[in-house]
């Protein structure tokens, strides 16, 4: 089956520019051009867009100020002005990105006017093999099934291929043409970008712990393995260190090695080991540490904030969840626990961690024995309190097994699960504001909705782009897949109208809570961008939109304000609740105690009556005993009478018989007293 996808004759700069901003309904009359440009785009983008083009053909904005009674005019004005001094090519290469962002398809458009466009063959065959045309390799591009479960085919998307590595539409998962040999599938291993290569380390595998260490070339997209040697324990003991296969451990870049911590082995140590991979020698050590080390874990949390290592939670050896904090001096490779004040995350383990503006660290997910969470938790690491903060927007669902990485001041999580299914949507939290939306979603059971899977930021021609591998979904994956994040989703969050709430500000990287409604549109030398909420029309439009401001706020507040007293009187209710039960268990209580006091009386009455009959057998067995020494004494006479009566017996018996022998020896019979 042949997909027609299209690719760009690679028109080059400034003319790429001059001709977006001819499609943009820039470069006529300005009269023209403001009704072009309003007519295509939002409000905002196409202030932006006149912003843009105004920097790349004028230069910086030198112009006065415009009347504050036309406040069209000095809201572009001022979204100019805040420009500085951005480079005219850093406004132009802006300009074209916002253009493709917004409508992606406006080259193919405006092909017939500026450069014809080719349609190109592509084969989807299994085995990958590049398209050839005038010399130039061009690799296939898979996409990832989308949320309505019909594939996004490349024809609906200008994609852009450089060499192996594409650039890919904004905000869709894509598998990038692969090459070399794939490492074993997996998950629960480790992962860490060090100029373009994502190195993934250990892992789990039907139940067997991994050791081996793979790198994908991210501007080839090509697999290699790692041979790596071991370093000896000491000179005195030549031996190489032992290196133990291990899952659930966190990989973090330090300096020119990779850091191993932490993980599930076969024959845990008492503590963590830090694990180092120079990237160097290509040798594994395990370095040496001071204080008291945590006991060994995996699934813990792992995250680097300057030079020192926070780790939070995890499941020891015995399968015990951990909610404690310790933290590592990578300078000094020092161990130190500190005990935050607040109410801190219930332990778990498989959550994830980011930090935010070098003080906040963001906890979110994570799961026990019995349940998952989608709960967030920030520590102050200058205070060192905890807080939870209310979350906003499309909070995602419990999981656990997800993972994240920051994009500037946005945290993307993907992945993860509840036990029952896989989390399919890849989710972004602004941490300024904490402001959750939905970056994009899958659909069946992909690598993408796995547990256990890795995600990296790596970076094409420029561009960040989110890289994931492996994971857990009912079997395990080896697969690769891109997503390179929109200019919107790498923006901050639109300014809220709304007051912005207590919880919102606790975690702001001093950024004011309220903004004029005018002046929200800066542009940074590096390029970033934040959106800005005006209307290009007229004063009476500015008016109605105050006054639809207003309204949606008033409207806000008296549905936070219902909302509260829904449940205030929710709480009500559950504390009447609370205290019914309360009285039925001590009612409960009073009888079970007249229960157990009628139980004693009645165990003192028999106590009573046992011990009368253990008096009454004490006297038995006197008698008893009494009745036997009678017996014996009774036997004695008896014996002694039967001997008598034997003696009278025999002694008749005499007497009888001498008297016969007497007379016939003719001796004189004896009278019987004389006998």
């Amino acid at each position: 089956m042949a997909t027609m996808a299209r690719t760009n004759t690679g028109l080059a700069y400034p003319d790429r520019f001059y001709a977006a901003a001819s499609y943009a309904g820039f470069g006529g009359s300005p009269n023209s051009a403001n009704k072009d440009v309003a007519s295509k785009f939002s409000n905002e983008v196409a202030l932006i867009l006149y912003a843009l083009y105004q920097q790349a053909t004028v230069g910086p904005c030198n112009v006065p100020k415009p009347s504050p009674w036309s406040p069209v005019e000095q809201g572009k004005w001022k979204s100019w002005q805040q420009l500085g001094n951005m480079v005219s090519a850093e406004a132009m290469r802006l300009f074209v990105k916002i253009l493709e962002e917004e409508d992606p398809g406006w080259y193919s458009r405006t092909s017939n006017s500026v450069e014809s466009v080719r349609d190109v063959q592509m084969n989807h065959n299994s085995n990958g093999e590049p398209i050839i045309e005038n010399g130039n390799s061009f690799a296939e591009t898979k996409t990832i099934s989308a949320e309505n479960g019909s594939l996004m085919e490349a024809q609906d998307k200008d994609i852009v291929l450089e060499g192996l590595g594409p650039v890919v539409v904004y905000d869709q998962w894509v598998s990038p043409p692969i090459k070399g040999q794939r490492p074993k599938a997996r998950y629960e291993h480790g992962a860490a970008v060090v100029q373009d290569k994502m190195y993934i380390y250990g892992g789990n595998h039907n139940g067997r712990y991994l050791s081996d260490l793979n790198v994908l070339d991210l501007r080839s997209w090509t697999w290699s393995k790692v041979e790596a040697s071991f370093e000896s324990k000491s000179e005195e003991s030549p031996s190489p260190v032992n290196i133990a296969p291990c899952a659930g451990h966190s990989m973090i870049p330090w300096e020119n090695k990779l850091l191993s911590i932490a993980g599930h082995t076969k024959d845990p140590s008492e503590t963590i080991q830090i694990k180092a991979f120079d990237l160097q020698t290509g040798t594994w050590s395990i370095l040496k540490t001071y204080g008291k080390a945590p006991v060994s874990r995996g699934g813990q949390s792992v995250t680097l904030v300057g030079s020192t290592l926070v780790i939070f939670g995890g499941q020891d050896a015995k399968r015990t969840l951990l909610n404690d904090l310790h933290i590592l001096d990578l300078e000094t490779m020092t161990w130190d626990d500190f005990d935050a004040v607040g109410v801190p995350p219930s332990p778990r383990s498989d959550h994830a961690a980011a930090v935010h503006a070098e003080r906040y660290l963001l906890i979110f997910g994570g799961g026990s024995h019995a349940t998952c969470f989608n709960d967030l938790h920030v520590l102050d690491l200058q205070a060192m309190e905890w807080s939870r903060p209310t979350q906003q927007g499309e909070i995602p669902s419990p999981r656990a097994g997800h993972t994240g990485v920051t994009v500037g001041e946005n945290w993307f999580i993907v992945g993860g699960g509840d036990n029952k299914s896989g989390a399919s949507e890849t989710v972004v939290l602004n941490m300024s504001t904490l402001v959750w939306s939905v970056v994009t979603s899958v659909e069946g059971r992909v690598p993408l909705a796995s547990e256990g899977l890795s995600l990296v930021v790596g970076s094409i021609s420029g561009e960040d782009i989110l890289v994931s591998f492996g994971g857990y979904n009912g079997r395990y994956n080896n697969e690769v897949n891109v997503l390179k994040p929109s200019h919107k989703s790498t923006l901050q969050s639109k300014i809220m109208e709304a007051p912005v709430p207590d919880s919102v500000s606790a975690v702001q990287n001093a950024t004011n809570p309220t903004r004029d409604l005018e002046s929200d549109f800066e542009v940074g030398q590096e390029g970033k961008i934040r959106e800005i909420v005006m209307d290009n029309t007229d004063s009476e439009h500015m008016k109605s939109k105050g006054e639809e401001t207003s309204e949606l706020i008033i409207a806000t507040l008296k549905a936070e304000k219902e909302e509260l007293e829904s449940s205030l009187n929710k709480e009500k209710l559950q504390s009447l609740q609370l205290k019914e039960e309360l009285t039925q268990a001590e009612t409960r209580n009073t009888d079970l105690y007249k229960v157990l006091q009628s139980i004693r009386g009645q165990l003192a009455a028999e106590q009573s009556r046992c011990f009368k009959l253990e008096v009454d057998v004490a006297e038995l067995r006197q008698k008893l005993q009494t009745m036997e020494t009678l017996q014996k004494e009774l036997e004695l006479l008896q014996r002694q009478k039967a001997a008598s009566e034997q003696a009278s017996l025999n002694a008749k018996q005499r007497q009888g018989s001498g008297g016969v022998w007497g007379w016939l020896a003719g001796s004189p019979p004896q009278n019987a007293d004389d006998a």
